[in-house]
């Protein structure tokens, strides 16, 4: 599997579009996913938006469950890595990141519709 640092300074505003949740191993059983370490894996959509393009929804997958993290807050991602994979016929690209964190003073995007 082929692994590329990206370097998210040059992907724009970062912001989380579903709340952090525990990513599933088995969904019959619900076991959690666990790293080489043991550690429960939790994964984060979040959208990217650079400057005259479309937004982008990518899932990204970090060891331990991200803190202060909620639907439209903009977030820092910290050690993103893109990872190139292939299963058969099916072919993708996942992510991984070392943290996710809120950034702080930058408010949540309304969860009201409306406005005026």
């Amino acid at each position: 599997m082929q692994s590329i640092p990206v370097d998210t300074a040059r992907l724009g505003v970062l912001r989380c579009a579903i709340a952090p949740e525990a990513k599933i191993s088995n969904f019959e059983t619900q076991e959690v996913k666990r790293d080489r370490d043991g550690n429960p894996v939790w994964t984060v959509a979040v959208t990217v938006r650079q400057d005259g393009r479309r937004i982008s929804v990518i899932e990204i997958a970090v060891t331990g469950q991200p803190k202060g993290i909620d639907e439209g807050r903009i977030v820092k991602v910290t050690g993103l890595t893109a990872f190139m994979w292939s299963m058969g016929d099916r072919h993708g690209v996942s992510f991984r990141a070392d943290a996710i964190t809120p950034v702080h003073g930058a408010p949540a995007a309304s969860k009201t519709g409306g406005g005026a």
